[in-house]
């Protein structure tokens, strides 16, 4: 099992507005990260992302995909294949069998999963904005992780996609 972290980030490192509004997310990343969680089958993701996530248009293309929402709250998910778990660990468990779990933040469950050594690749598509305030990839926390650049890839004319292998 490979867990892979995949997120869209500004210039800067953020991933949403203080609003959390991605509408500055492009089609071309969409597609990109769509295409990779399809494929997986599968996406960890916080209460927060879920909620920002199930109201996009685009929503309608992870009907099949199995969801885990990692939350200390219960809630009624939109699908019976949209689970809750506790911790990341138990997010883990929820998925065992996948060759790949996809991981999609916020950023406080990036920082989860980073810290808690349980990230194998970073995936991250560099859109061409930059603000000054908003969600970081990561949150505060005490921890340094090395990684090894494995591919650059051009999405678009001014997107870019950075692909790490994370140093254990």
């Amino acid at each position: 099992m490979r867990v892979i972290l995949y997120m869209a980030i500004t210039g800067n490192g953020y991933i949403a507005k203080e609003n959390d509004d991605t509408s500055w997310i492009s089609k071309v990343e969409w597609d990109s990260y769509s295409s990779i969680v399809r494929k997986a089958g599968n996406l960890i993701i916080g209460h927060r992302t879920y909620g920002i996530l199930t109201k996009q248009p685009e929503f309608v293309e992870f009907k099949k995909i199995k969801i885990i929402i990692v939350s200390h709250k219960n809630f009624k998910t939109l699908n019976s294949n949209h689970i809750i778990a506790k911790t990341t660990k138990e997010a883990l468990r929820l998925l065992k069998g996948f060759e790949n779990i996809i991981v999609a933040g916020g950023g406080t469950l990036n920082t989860s999963f980073i810290a808690g050594n349980l990230v194998d690749e970073i995936y991250l598509d560099i859109e061409p904005i930059v603000f000054g305030k908003g969600i970081r990839l990561f949150g505060k926390a005490d921890f340094e992780t090395k990684l090894k650049l494995l591919d650059i890839k051009k999405l678009s004319d001014n997107e870019v996609q950075l692909h790490y292998q994370v140093l254990k």
